[in-house]
């Protein structure tokens, strides 16, 4: 009875360690990171892991902006996941998320930021690109700022960024989604 009840003490914490974190790091496919080297325009990103934090999610959305993911889902889940960390970069420099939040002009490796939502979320115009950092806490949203650089394009994590170009115009041409398909005549 003795050695049935060790076992089972000894046992027990590692059963519930198990259980205890259902979302488990796993690498993304080399697929992934390769699509964001090819992009058209800058893709940043804060390395392969940030802050002991692997990438965990690379995806982009109908239009066009790719999302680098850095942690385990603090809330959440599939397609509803809120990481410690985001970079997203956006194609359409003409737009600046927020609309009428509360922000904060600051000047961050050379060029003009905002600062939103009490330091977790930091927007950046960055030559043709936005990239957009939403992290968990203000620190951490500050330490990915400085650092973030381009997945496809030289950069130095801490230098300078790159002046915002003029307005690209990818905000006003159509995704293919939304062009209506070519009328045909019927046979």
């Amino acid at each position: 009875m003795r050695l049935t009840a060790l076992v089972l003490v000894l046992l027990c914490p590692l059963a519930l360690g198990a259980c205890g974190d259902t979302l488990q790091d796993k690498a993304i496919p080399h697929n992934i990171l390769e699509g964001l080297v090819v992009s058209p325009f800058p893709v940043y990103w804060a390395g392969g892991s940030f802050r002991g934090m692997a990438i965990t999610d690379a995806s982009s959305d109908p239009g066009g902006s790719i999302d680098v993911q850095y942690g385990d889902c603090l809330e959440g889940g599939q397609g509803t996941c809120l990481p410690r960390l985001r970079v997203i970069t956006s194609p359409d420099n003409s737009f600046l998320p927020g609309g009428s939040a509360a922000t904060q002009p600051a000047q961050l490796r050379g060029i003009r930021a905002i600062i939103g939502q009490g330091g977790n979320t930091i927007l950046i115009a960055t030559g043709p690109v936005v990239v957009g950092i939403y992290a968990n806490d203000p620190a951490l949203a500050r330490a990915a700022a400085r650092v973030v650089v381009p997945i496809n394009e030289p950069g130095v994590p801490g230098g300078p960024l790159q002046p915002p170009l003029p307005d690209s115009g990818y905000g006003s041409t159509p995704l293919s989604s939304q062009e209506p398909t070519p009328l045909r005549p019927l046979h």
